[in-house]
């Protein structure tokens, strides 16, 4: 099989060689099966979702507990429309309120709650097991290093992040 194939409007495409391959088919097993795998203790133990878990936590760690929600939407690596659905259950749980921004009142502040830094400070622990058992522990400094540096390069930006 030659190398390259002829498609419609851009040239010719190269096919993957062994080792695109290999990089590619490592990472989309990541992207696809790594979260679910850090997901499960957080849903068995806490009842909440690895987003969810992003979310608040993202909130623990900010000035007065509190963020932008487009933002919030980058750092947990979700879009605007699904952050508003999460952040509607959490307000319902109690976890999080939200309020127009006192600064610039076309934006909108989602705050932690104490209740949201409960849940937060409880889920912690088990959050950062399985970071550890699945991901760190198995990995050396370089390879940390690596992936950090990967993860920068590959940055990904929500369409509506605002």
């Amino acid at each position: 099989m030659s190398d390259t194939v002829e498609h419609e409007g851009d040239g010719k495409l190269r096919w993957l060689n062994g080792q695109e391959k290999a990089a590619w088919t490592g990472l989309i097993s990541l992207v696809l099966l790594l979260p679910g795998k850090l997901e499960s203790p957080l849903r068995e133990e806490h009842g909440i979702t690895l987003f969810e878990y992003l979310v608040l936590s993202h909130l623990s760690e900010a000035p007065r507990r509190q963020l932008r929600m487009g933002e919030l939407a980058f750092l947990a690596s979700g879009s605007l429309s699904r952050l508003s659905n999460v952040i509607k259950r959490c307000e319902q749980r109690g976890w999080v309120v939200r309020a127009p921004d006192p600064a610039d009142g076309r934006y909108t502040l989602a705050e932690l709650t104490d209740a949201g830094f409960d849940i937060v400070r409880q889920a912690a622990p088990t959050h950062l097991r399985a970071v550890r058992g699945l991901v760190l522990d198995s990995l050396n400094t370089a390879d940390q290093k690596a992936l950090a540096r990967i993860a920068e390069k590959m940055r990904i930006v929500p369409d509506d992040f605002a």
